[in-house]
C-alpha cells in the first residue's frame, strides 16, 4: 500500500492505494468530507404567460459571462443570446430557430447546470 496527499480545487485529501492486480473496488477514499458546492438562488416565478413555447437550455455546466438578449428582442436563428463560460471556454448560447425572447430566465454571474433553461422564445 502506498499514500499520497493529493489536492483537488483547493482540497486536500490523503489517499491509499493498494498495490497488486486488486479487482475489487478502489481502495482509495477522501479523509476530508467533501462540500457541496453553493446552489444558485432560485430564479422568480416569470409573470404568467411570459414563458414561451421554445426553451433554450444550457448544454453544460457553467457561468454565465454576457446576456445579449432581452425580453421581447426579435432574434434570427443562430444569433447570440447569451455566452456561458464552462473549463474556461466562452460558449455562445444561439437562438435555435427564428422568433421572440419571451423571457431569460439566467443572469450574469449565475452558475447553470446541464438543461437549465436559460431562455424561452416564441
Amino acid at each position: 500500500m502506498k499514500n499520497y496527499t493529493i489536492t483537488v480545487n483547493g482540497n486536500v485529501y490523503e489517499v491509499t492505494v493498494e498495490e497488486g492486480g486488486s479487482t475489487g473496488a478502489p481502495a482509495a477514499a477522501p479523509k476530508a468530507a467533501l462540500k457541496a458546492a453553493p446552489k444558485a438562488a432560485p430564479k422568480a416565478a416569470a409573470p404568467a404567460g411570459a414563458q414561451g413555447s421554445v426553451t433554450v437550455t444550457a448544454p453544460m455546466p457553467g457561468k454565465i459571462l454576457a446576456v445579449k438578449a432581452s425580453n421581447g428582442q426579435a432574434v434570427k436563428k443562430g444569433d447570440v443570446i447569451m455566452v456561458l463560460e464552462a473549463m474556461k471556454m466562452e460558449n455562445d448560447i444561439v437562438a435555435p430557430q427564428d422568433g421572440t425572447i419571451a423571457s431569460i430566465n439566467a443572469a450574469v454571474g449565475d452558475s447553470v447546470e446541464p438543461g437549465a433553461t436559460l431562455a424561452t422564445m416564441n
